[in-house]
């Protein structure tokens, strides 16, 4: 079917950056039980004394001009307290900003970094996709794709329903 998106051919409709009437108390309480519940000391955050003395948990002033364009953090925070109650974590490195969650087997993650001002998107397939600004392994999103939010919606809710699995030894 050329021109549909996966979504309409399955019958499942999009994931949209859009909340489902919850409020960021409900989710907060819901990621308390959550984590009660399963026991759970593992952090949601690197703490200061793991990172290794190069890393950075800044973003370059260039790469956050273009996160903060695309607005794929509210979107994906939105994911985190819809989807996963906030089990999920954000980690910023000088070149990009990833989005992970998962413990073990299960570990996932959407890594988005910035190169000569294009956003790109790490993908979980090894082979050119359909779309144009697939190069086989990153969607590569010039300015005028990575603002148009209809497609950062498509592109975050694709890479949310098949993220990029990391292996036990990451």
């Amino acid at each position: 079917m050329p021109g549909k998106h996966n979504s309409e051919r399955s019958g499942k409709a999009p994931i949209l950056g859009q909340g489902h009437n919850l409020s960021n108390q409900e989710g907060e309480m819901i990621k308390q039980m959550i984590r009660e519940e399963q026991h759970s000391h593992r952090e949601l955050f690197i703490p200061q004394e793991d990172l290794a003395s190069e890393a950075t948990t800044t973003m370059s002033p260039p790469t956050a001009r273009v996160i903060e364009a695309s607005h794929i953090r509210p979107i994906l925070e939105m994911f985190n307290r819809d989807f996963l109650y906030g089990q999920g974590r954000f980690d910023e490195y000088k070149s990009g900003l990833i989005f992970k969650w998962g413990d073990g087997y299960s570990r996932r993650h959407i890594w988005a970094t910035v190169e000569d001002d294009n956003l790109v998107l790490e993908t979980s397939h090894t082979k050119k996709c359909t779309k144009p600004y697939c190069n086989g392994t990153h969607h590569i999103l010039t300015p005028d794709l990575y603002t148009d939010q209809v497609l950062i919606n498509q592109e975050l809710g694709d890479l949310f329903r098949r993220p990029v699995y990391e292996s036990t030894e990451d």
